[in-house]
């Protein structure tokens, strides 16, 4: 008899998702087809009204409804931080990073400072919160902020609106990213001007969708150029948005899908999956503290995205994700989350850690299971670290 699965890596992707998801990129596929934006028959003027839909519903579920701005498709929030860095910036602009920042927002910092960018980055604290002094002094005459509104390592948050008001106040832009707390939280961004999110984390919607919600009035340099079904003498692309930034074939049948999986979250109340969340995650938190030898990197915070990080001083955390897969069902990330400043503020950056995701569907079954393989297995190690 095989071993129950216990999902728990849902800050890398929501592979579990409700069945209306997959059924509407099904749906897509067999009843519409068509490229949105690509001719003015039925399926082409039914993909572009799903396409529409979609927009509306990311801005809606990003509480941007209300704030003047366009949603902007493409492959991910890597993409999407690639397009707003890359179109925003110059030799001789400064950008203002964090330690809490993915890969997704490092690496092209990291790429644009040898272009002449100048970029710095403000420390964190292992308890997930920023030097703010250094903050400050990192602003002057800086050109833009990058945010992560929460941890993908520790599920901590930052203060979104007070770090967009601080950089507004010193002359910067600011440039959010939501992947993590997208569908889980709704953070005050309403004076951000550029929002990146991803669509197979929180909103529940597949790989491959993404994007990037840019403030009306804010100028963006396309990242990539080539047909986009409208305006096609111009050999620049169009200057409207989203054409300006949406070059070639969209991934419509998963905007279909990402669609399903915002309304799935709509309709079932963020606010209702972020206190089923908490509570989950305060369960797995107090298990885990318990027990001898563990060290709980992510803190004892409610506000906190439903993510528990930690490492054993008798496993490695390679070997214990492994283990609670093949022997306890569990699947969990191991490593450095593509987020190593963070792991250097922790001390963790030789040997990475265990994260414990939760997502909509995760039981106290699940968390339970997690706390069991954990105790069991570092009360008896098979292999010690050195």
């Amino acid at each position: 008899m095989s071993t129950p699965t216990h999902y728990l890596d849902f800050a890398a992707t929501s592979a579990l998702r409700p069945p209306a998801v997959g059924e509407a990129v099904m749906s897509f596929l067999s009843n519409v087809g068509a490229t949105p934006g690509r001719g003015s028959y039925d399926r082409a003027l039914e993909a572009g009204r799903v396409v529409r839909r979609a927009r509306l519903a990311v801005q809606r579920v990003l509480g941007l409804e209300r704030t003047a701005g366009t949603v902007v498709f493409g492959a991910n929030a890597t993409q999407a931080a690639n397009v707003a860095l890359w179109g925003c910036l110059d030799s001789g602009d400064v950008l203002v990073v964090t330690d809490f920042d993915h890969n997704a927002v490092r690496r092209p910092a990291y790429a644009l400072g040898e272009r002449g960018v100048e970029v710095r980055r403000v420390p964190g604290r292992p308890d997930g919160s920023l030097d703010e002094g250094q903050l400050e002094a990192a602003l002057d005459g800086a050109s833009m902020l990058a945010i992560n509104a929460a941890s993908n390592v520790l599920g901590t948050r930052l203060p979104v609106d007070r770090l967009i008001a601080q950089a507004r106040s010193a002359g910067a832009a600011t440039f959010v990213d939501v992947a993590q707390t997208a569908g889980h939280i709704v953070d005050d961004l309403t004076h951000a001007d550029l929002v990146m999110f991803t669509g197979h984390k929180g909103l529940l919607g597949p790989q491959g969708v993404g994007g990037l919600w840019v403030r009306e009035g804010v100028e963006v340099r396309p990242l990539l150029r080539g047909g986009t079904g409208g305006d096609s003498r111009t050999p620049d692309m169009p200057a409207p948005l989203p054409d300006r930034l949406e070059a070639g074939t969209p991934n419509a049948p998963g905007i279909a899908g990402l669609l399903a999986g915002v309304n799935w979250v709509e309709n079932a109340g963020i606010d209702r999956l972020r206190a089923e969340g908490a509570v989950l995650r305060g369960r797995l938190h107090a298990g885990l503290s318990g027990i001898q030898g563990v060290r709980v990197l992510s803190p004892d915070d409610a506000s906190c995205v439903p993510i528990v990080t930690m490492v054993s001083d008798r496993l490695d955390p390679g070997t214990m994700a492994h283990r609670l897969d093949r022997e306890y069902g569990v699947q969990s990330r191991s490593g450095l989350h593509c987020a190593p400043w963070v792991h250097e503020r922790l001390g963790t950056a030789t040997t990475g850690a265990v994260r414990f995701s939760l997502g909509w569907c995760t039981t106290t079954a699940d968390v339970d299971r997690a706390v069991e393989g954990v105790d069991e297995m570092t009360a008896s190690p098979r292999v010690v670290v050195s």
